[in-house]
């Protein structure tokens, strides 16, 4: 079994990366699957747990712009970029100096990802190990990321020496990924850091998020495999279509349904009448959805009576764009107005 590590105990799980083993670590935005950096082998375990495509690179954690720069050439924006919003939810993706990493932590391309989490526990983990982590999100690739520790241990307990627990994380939707290794800056991944914060530090940027062909090897996670899905259909429901919702209920009272809509929604349409529903508040607004989006469907998938997942989309503005980014790779980008 894994071992849950208390903040107290961050030397010992320090000593397990130390040794080429597997540490979970929170994030603002999701856990994440630790391993040093610098050590192919321990690399090669993260990929392995998580059922992972080798070809799908890694994002490598540190505690401070002065590690990056061991391994990648930071230019004039970047640096802007890093003293503005590390610590913090924004990746950043560099060209590397030849043979600083490995290919399997790059994908075997001439840039690699960094971040700076917002988590002092996982800051002191990256100095007690003495290397920089790579860390993808802990989860069995394809599922729904890990916002709790119990999420992580429900995927990967076993194949881990465990995890570093700081509770529930805050955001609970992965960094924004930007590339700045092109030309023109580029949101390969939305999060939390949009368009908006960044454009009036460096210009224009683009965010036509690229479809990766099938020989293509991804610059960044998420942009090449299935992503976030349960075992349950999902289906988006836009505005207009709440009221169909409801007429579909109605002829449909023998299957049990997993709604994840905002508490607004769920009382103005009174879906709380429906007995076959099981419900799970998206709060307020796209914040607080994106909180408890990844959450949500997990519960749902730990349910094997619920076979279909009706969904509240938002408008792309914001931190709703990252969650409607999330919410379509569940879904398939499937929305109830496809339903039959």
């Amino acid at each position: 079994m894994s071992k849950l590590f208390s903040s107290d105990e961050i030397q010992v799980a320090a000593q397990a990366i130390k040794a080429g083993e597997l540490v979970s670590f929170p994030t603002e935005t999701v856990y994440g699957l630790g391993a040093d950096a610098t050590n192919p082998e321990a690399v090669k375990k993260v990929y392995a747990a998580k059922g992972r495509p080798s070809d799908n690179p890694l994002i490598v954690h540190v505690t401070d712009q002065t590690e990056v720069a061991k391994f990648a050439n930071i230019d004039d924006k970047s640096k802007k970029l890093m003293d503005q919003f590390w610590p913090g939810p924004l990746t950043i993706i560099l060209p590397i100096k030849k043979g600083a990493l490995n290919s399997i932590v790059t994908g075997g391309l001439d840039t690699a990802a960094f971040r700076n989490p917002a988590t002092q526990v996982t800051i002191d983990l990256i100095r007690a190990a003495g290397v920089p982590l790579v860390g993808p999100s802990a989860n069995t690739s394809g599922k729904p990321s890990p916002t709790k520790p119990e999420h992580v241990l429900h995927d990967l307990d076993g194949k881990i020496a465990g995890v570093l627990d700081d509770g529930e994380t805050t955001i609970g939707v992965e960094s924004t990924v930007l590339d700045m290794s092109g030309t023109t800056p580029s949101i390969l991944r939305p999060g939390a850091i949009t368009e908006q914060a960044l454009a009036p530090l460096i210009g224009e940027v683009q965010t036509d998020h690229h479809k990766v062909g099938k020989d293509e090897v991804p610059k960044a996670p998420g942009m090449k495999y299935k992503h976030y899905a349960p075992n349950a259909q999902v289906y988006i429901v836009s505005d207009q279509d709440w009221d169909g919702v409801v007429a579909w209920l109605q002829k449909h009272t023998d299957q049990t349904i997993g709604i994840m809509a905002t508490n607004e929604i769920f009382e103005t349409k009174k879906l709380g009448e429906f007995d076959q529903v099981r419900y799970i508040s998206l709060g307020v607004d796209s914040k607080t959805a994106s909180r408890e989006l990844f959450d949500g469907l997990r519960t749902f998938d730990a349910d094997s009576a619920i076979k279909t997942i009706f969904a509240q989309g938002f408008d792309r503005i914001g931190i709703g764009e990252a969650y409607m980014n999330r919410l379509q790779k569940s879904a398939g980008n499937t929305y109830f107005s496809d339903i039959d």
